[in-house]
């Protein structure tokens, strides 16, 4: 008799890499106690380390009052938050996109859930880069698929445009692309977005199906020093683009997002009644009443950019004196330095004693870097810099000594 008390899909999920070990950095690392400690300096995580801006509280006060009897009614997209929405899309990417182009979701979470279900069946192949966002095989999995990695081009951590090709297989459905990217900050040039659209419309054709592509884009709103964000969208028709508000209004978890399908798509009408089913049978993948009422005011509200490229440039300047290596983002709200020795998760259990919390490389299945997250304050960025000062010379001594 078969004794197994879950899933096996369940116990899939658990097993993947990247899955297993953010769960065992909550459970077993006791991250989340030390994080609330005095003097702990917590560098992991997008979450906000100030109150919230005013204008953001009042605008969910004010929707909370109902105009109507159904304002607290079932709700799927709003028609008000599809404007917003679409509005301020095409300030970003230059296509001309509408309501009728979105459907809001519950975050970046449930748009890529979503994004997949609606053009892959179980046993298809969803190809992502490396270092990814450390969910991808997770959301894959769930949706029962095969998650395909490629490593990314180093040092630049670009599109590997070779090794995405021989990846692909008669079985590959979806290609993910993240730019800018989290955690590097790397945003991808015009030039190999085209050559990515080539590469997927030579390949399908080769294969004889459709390889769509999504692309994930909750930090298309924080780029610095003036860079042009160029989205996948722009390039491959066959992309669906997904979108969070948690990064850009710094609230993650107030979940509200949405996926995007490119004006004239061909079949676009069929995609979307495919999206609308999905978002109910998943569990009413929909974003609350109140946070879809709210949106037209949210979509006024940014983190202050200019103040977070002000604490990466600190910090890499730092950081480069101390004798770290680490790249300059050109977006995103993370840092992604080489650790100064072979073993990141040693290292970063260094500046865990030193009470600085960071996020290991092998969490992103690339070994031998770290991610360090600048929604913390400028003053907590600043009472790290000594430690990490210390921490280098920890490390590299020890290493000496072996």
């Amino acid at each position: 008799m078969d004794d197994m008390q879950v899933s096996r899909r369940s116990a899939l999920i658990q097993g993947a890499a990247p899955f297993r070990m953010l769960f065992e950095y909550f459970d077993t690392s006791g991250y989340q106690e030390r994080r609330h400690e005095p003097g702990v300096l917590d560098l992991t995580f997008g979450d906000p380390h100030e109150m919230q801006m005013p204008a953001y509280v009042e605008a969910l006060q004010d929707a909370t009052v109902p105009r109507d009897e159904l304002w607290f009614a079932y709700k799927q997209s709003e028609r008000p938050a599809q404007e917003a929405a679409a509005e301020s899309l095409r300030r970003v990417v230059p296509l001309d996109w509408t309501a009728d182009n979105l459907r809001m979701t519950t975050g970046g979470f449930g748009a890529i859930t979503v994004a997949m279900k609606a053009v892959a069946d179980p046993g298809d192949e969803v190809v992502f880069t490396l270092p990814p966002w450390f969910l991808y095989e997770g959301l894959a999995l769930e949706a029962g698929l095969v998650a395909v990695k490629v490593p990314a081009l180093r040092p630049s951590f670009d599109l590997d445009l070779d090794g995405i090709s021989a990846a692909i297989t008669p079985r590959t459905r979806v290609v993910i692309v993240n730019t800018p990217n989290n955690p590097s900050g790397r945003i991808y040039p015009a030039s190999l977005l085209a050559a990515l659209a080539e590469l997927l419309e030579d390949a399908s054709r080769r294969i004889g199906h459709r390889i769509w592509l999504i692309s994930d884009e909750p930090y298309n709103r924080i780029v610095f020093d003036g860079a042009t964000l160029r989205s996948p969208a722009e390039f491959y028709p066959w992309t669906l683009l997904c979108y969070s508000y948690g990064k850009t209004l710094l609230a993650p978890g107030q979940r509200i997002g949405y996926i995007a399908v490119p004006p004239g798509l061909p079949g676009a009408e069929v995609l979307m009644e495919a999206i609308d089913t999905l978002q109910i049978a998943g569990g009413w993948l929909f974003p609350n009443a109140v946070l879809q009422h709210a949106l037209p005011r949210l979509e006024e509200l940014s983190l202050d950019v200019p103040a977070l490229q002000a604490k990466r440039d600190r910090m890499v300047s730092a950081l480069r004196e101390l004798g770290y290596r680490v790249a300059v983002p050109e977006g995103t709200f993370y840092l992604w330095p080489e650790s100064p020795v072979p073993d990141d998760e040693a290292f970063t259990r260094v500046l865990a004693d030193l009470g600085v919390l960071v996020l290991p490389g092998r969490l992103f299945e690339t070994p031998g870097w770290f991610r360090i997250c600048l929604t913390a304050t400028m003053e907590t960025i600043e009472q790290s810099l000594p430690r990490f000062a210390e921490a280098i010379r920890r490390a590299t001594s020890e290493t000496a000594r072996d």
